[in-house]
């Protein structure tokens, strides 16, 4: 289902329409609207400059939060992999002090 949230962007009213929650909607306007509020205040600039410079602050975060998961995927694999190898290892071992144990 669709939702229609209207919300306030640097002063402007926009109407968005999508399946997501109000709330996260909302969150999302509000996000976007503390970033160029932000840039707008560090300096005189038209509005649309201060958007570009939001969006492009809003990118490069985004790039950064994807680099950052990937390297806790990463990490994540690798810790699974060294898991695994340590309970092969384990097996290994419970299966040789068996071999010994029997042979008493």
């Amino acid at each position: 289902m669709k939702n229609k949230v209207t919300v306030s962007i640097a002063g402007q009213e926009y109407t968005l329409v999508g399946t997501e929650e109000e709330s996260y909607v909302r969150q999302i306007a509000a996000h976007v609207d503390d970033q160029v509020r932000q840039v707008a205040d560090a300096g005189r600039m038209s509005m649309v400059d201060s958007a570009l410079l939001a969006a492009v602050n809003i990118a490069d975060q985004y790039f950064k939060e994807q680099a950052s998961c990937e390297n806790l995927r990463r990490q994540l694999k690798e810790a699974l992999e060294e898991s695994a190898r340590q309970k092969m290892e384990l097996s290994d071992a419970k299966r040789e002090i068996f071999k010994l144990q029997s042979k008493r």
